[in-house]
């Protein structure tokens, strides 16, 4: 999509700060940290949130978590665990509408979130 910022992101149209990258996901750090630990995980392909997912988008899904986790396990956070958060629009606190998970570990993460 022309104007979406993580679509550029993944493109490397815009700098980020790489954790991960394959043909198909890009893991970055988030640029306002609400953990210690605070990467995101993109598709590279478009798609608006997870309301758009469908059967043919599992095996994107499916890579999309266990990336996490083995990401997870690299930096350390497995062990103390770990929250793993999609928005969905507006009321959902979706501020950029493309597929994205937060992925926030390393301090007690308080429940039910804000």
């Amino acid at each position: 999509m022309k104007n979406c910022l993580f679509c550029k992101i993944g493109a490397g149209e815009i700098p980020s700060n790489k954790l991960y990258e394959d043909d198909t996901l890009l893991a970055f750090y988030d640029i306002d940290p609400q953990a210690p630990v605070h990467f995101l995980v993109i598709p590279k392909q478009h798609i608006g949130s997870a309301a758009a997912l469908t059967e043919q988008d599992a095996a994107l899904v499916g890579h999309v978590f266990a990336v996490i986790a083995e990401l997870c396990r690299k930096l350390g956070v497995e062990e103390g665990g770990y929250r793993i958060v999609t928005n969905i629009g507006a009321d959902g606190g979706q501020s950029v509408p493309h597929l994205h998970f937060h992925v926030l570990a390393g301090r007690s993460l308080a429940w039910p979130p804000g």
